[in-house]
């Protein structure tokens, strides 16, 4: 009875138990992210930005596996070239190196936190610190440290009650403007150009909320033809 007993704890103890193998948790998110071929999703966009006033923007995104990605939008749109694509294909590319830290909590659900270390000397990106929640197999929060763009983070919410894939409904973006190059929507607003006229040492949110996703009704390739990324 006692071995009954011990063998029904463990068997609990295990299920719940958080995987503490970044190899398997990465595993768990590309495996996840998978079942997404493509989508569309409508964006409100909000910037805060102390040196310039933009006004709240509408964009529309749309994806497709592995990493296409083309952002549409009417009039000028302060977006980061970088972070917008939150796949994994986005993030682990090329070679790399990753290790567990530790469990910590976000918003009151538990994440696991992992560092990825990219090995070519090519990258960018010199760390990326992940918050993975290993119950829904999503990325709550990303920090990334570059070489040419500083560094930013990334703050993302999902309602699974609306929407079954792995897809957030909200993301903050917050960043170095001194640093960060953005995506000019409109070649005619003048001195607004993020990469040549942005303060050095100021920092910036991005805000936006995705609605009406469309996923999986495929998407053609000629959509992605002469994207700006």
């Amino acid at each position: 009875m006692k071995t009954i007993i011990l063998i029904i704890i463990l068997t609990f103890g295990t299920c719940f138990a958080q995987n503490t193998n970044p190899d398997v948790i990465i595993k768990n998110l590309k495996d996840a992210f998978a079942a997404v071929k493509d989508y569309s999703v409508e964006a409100n966009i909000k910037v805060d930005a102390s040196f310039i006033k933009v006004p709240d923007m509408k964009a529309k995104i749309f994806f497709k596996q592995p990493d296409k990605v083309h952002i549409q939008s009417d009039g000028f749109a302060m977006l980061p070239k970088r972070g917008l694509d939150f796949s994994p294909a986005s993030i682990f590319k090329g070679k790399y190196t990753s290790f567990y830290v530790k469990e910590e909590f976000i918003d009151g659900v538990k994440t696991s936190v992992i560092k990825i270390i990219p090995l070519e000397d090519n990258s960018d990106v010199v760390l990326t610190t992940l918050w993975v929640d290993q119950d829904k197999n999503v990325i709550r929060k990303i920090e990334s440290s570059t070489k040419t763009n500083g560094t930013f983070v990334i703050n993302l919410t999902y309602d699974f009650s609306n929407n079954k894939y792995p897809l957030p409904g909200t993301m903050t973006f917050s960043f170095d403007v001194g640093r960060m190059n953005f995506v000019p929507r409109n070649e005619n607003s003048a001195g607004m150009d993020g990469e040549k006229k942005s303060p050095k040492n100021v920092t910036g949110k991005v805000f936006i909320a995705y609605s009406n996703y469309v996923v999986n009704k495929g998407i053609p390739d000629k959509v992605f033809e002469d994207k700006e990324k």
